[in-house]
């Protein structure tokens, strides 16, 4: 890396190590490919020798499909094309990407950092990062396509290493993922999932989307500085001072210039009129942007966050940009977001292969498999509650290695443990925040994270040697860090007896008179 390193500690030799040897591995889209390959090998593999487990939620005996078969093969070929273009990330990356593009080549983020800068407290700039971040979950995935460039940005504008404030933000954004001080999509989704596995035991159990929302508050501001540390302690002093090609913007700082301020005044007007627009249809019972069920979770604004994403970025952008003249023409609105559709070349062909190893590995079952036989492995130790925790903890860690969607790894896990918890006296709201805890803390080095591979590409904005072993390298401090912290706030919490979220205790007392 283009960047001074102290060779001294065993830690940052361990960091420099491992950024080496990921680095030695192949570009990033070789590997997923060769991930996809290992993938089809596996299912045959696995096949042949007869590999199974039970599915929890269904009862069904779950055995690997061997893709390389007649079957198979047609599969491989006829969804190709869909894999990539239904990829998940890719459309919500490239809808966003748009209307940054607008804003950006207005120079409305530019003006934006620069008041930033100049105004916020530079002893504060890591944890409001991390923080905003943790916070930017409730907005689905913004806060991957907008705030971790950003925060490169802002870093190498204050002289400080660009990927130390991309890393900073990655930890909030991802490793806080559980994490925030109002409730978002996945709390609701996590909270359906375990009220359906607890009635498998218990028919009249309900679980609340608040289940967890005391611990989360709690953990918001503990993860934020945890993440702070990390970052001020540990990763910034490895990667010393850069020496790329950016330095200029060290010395851009320079007071607003009075049509830079007309444009943000008329920027945040196009602003405010988005809020009340969405305000009015938000209000009212019946408004025209609540959820089908007139519920605010299931709004889509929430659902479909990215349209607004770029909606809002693109008014705005069209608002600063038309002020001060950096728009003559709608050409130069397209030029715009053609600009920033190039810089995301290197990562649709990441994506390419990533969607055909994401697709390969669910469709041989091979991930849920792995995950039964980890939980069986877990449950087949008899020990006390906080050790119990901890291994689950633990596990879900390390599924989440294999397995990129909380939801998806809930949907396996959680049939199994909450009525094994509840039983124990444990109850569901318990099981689902220790789930919530191992979930988050290794996805900041899971290739399996689905935004991975933006990640990758947003570095090498600055470095472009960097890899995989550069994102780990730097992200395997926050993932031991968040892991140990979030351990030590959970066994205080288990320890105090606090409860979970509003009604939600940590035990479970098993009705009397429980219907067969």
């Amino acid at each position: 890396m283009s960047s001074s390193k102290n060779k001294s500690g065993i830690l940052e030799k361990i960091l420099d190590w491992t950024e080496k040897a990921g680095n030695a591995l192949p570009h990033p889209a070789t590997l997923f490919a060769l991930f996809a390959l290992s993938a089809l090998i596996l299912s045959a593999v696995g096949h042949f020798l007869g590999w199974s487990a039970i599915h929890p939620a269904t009862g069904e005996m779950v055995k690997p499909v061997n893709l390389l078969s007649h079957d198979g093969i047609h599969r491989i070929l006829l969804e190709m094309v869909d894999n990539f273009t239904g990829f998940a990330p890719l459309g919500i990356v490239l809808v966003a990407m748009l209307g940054i593009g607008i804003a950006e080549q207005s120079g409305l983020i530019h003006t934006v950092i620069r008041l930033l800068v100049l105004n916020s407290p530079k002893h504060l700039l890591t944890f409001v990062l991390v923080f905003t971040g943790i916070l930017s979950n409730v907005a689905s995935d913004v806060g991957y396509v907008l705030l971790i460039p950003l925060a490169g940005a802002i870093f190498i504008a204050v002289g400080r290493h660009p990927i130390a404030g991309m890393a900073a933000a990655f930890a909030g954004v991802s490793g806080g993922f559980s994490a925030n001080l109002v409730l978002g999509t996945v709390d609701p989704l996590l909270a359906g999932l375990s009220q359906e596995a607890a009635q498998i035991l218990d028919p009249d159990y309900l679980v609340n989307p608040t289940a967890n929302y005391y611990f989360m508050v709690a953990s918001t501001f503990f993860i934020a500085f945890v993440g702070t540390w990390v970052t001020e302690k540990v990763v910034e002093p490895r990667l010393g001072v850069y020496h790329g090609d950016f330095e200029e913007h060290e010395h851009s700082m320079t007071k607003l210039s009075k049509l830079e301020k007309k444009g943000l005044r008329n920027a945040l007007i196009a602003l405010g009129i988005i809020v009340v627009i969405t305000l009015i249809g938000l209000i009212p019972k019946d408004g025209y942007f609540r959820g089908t069920d007139g519920g605010l979770l299931s709004s889509p604004l929430i659902t479909g966050v990215v349209a607004m994403l770029f909606i809002t970025a693109s008014a705005m952008g069209l608002a600063y940009g038309i002020t001060t003249k950096a728009f003559k023409n709608d050409a130069d609105v397209i030029n715009g977001m053609s600009a920033s559709m190039k810089t995301l070349a290197t990562y649709i062909v990441l994506v390419f292969f990533a969607a055909q190893f994401v697709a390969y590995f669910k469709w041989s079952n091979l991930g849920i498999i792995l995950a039964v036989k980890g939980a069986n492995l877990l449950i087949s130790t008899e020990i006390g509650m906080i050790p119990l925790m901890i291994l689950f903890i633990l596990l879900s860690a390390s599924i989440n290695m294999l397995m990129g969607s909380a939801s998806a790894k809930w949907a396996i896990l959680a049939p199994i443990f909450i009525p094994m918890f509840m039983i124990m006296g444990y109850s569901p709201e318990l099981s689902q925040a220790v789930y919530r805890i191992g979930d988050s803390v290794t996805n900041v080095i899971s290739p399996m994270m689905s935004f991975f591979a933006l990640i990758i590409a947003f570095v090498q904005k600055y470095e472009p040697k960097a890899g995989i072993g550069t994102i780990i390298a730097a992200m395997i401090p926050y993932s031991i860090a968040f892991l140990i912290g979030w351990i030590l706030l959970f066994v205080l919490w288990l320890v105090l007896g606090l409860p979970l979220g509003p009604d939600s205790g940590l035990y479970y007392v098993m009705p009397e008179n429980m219907p067969n």
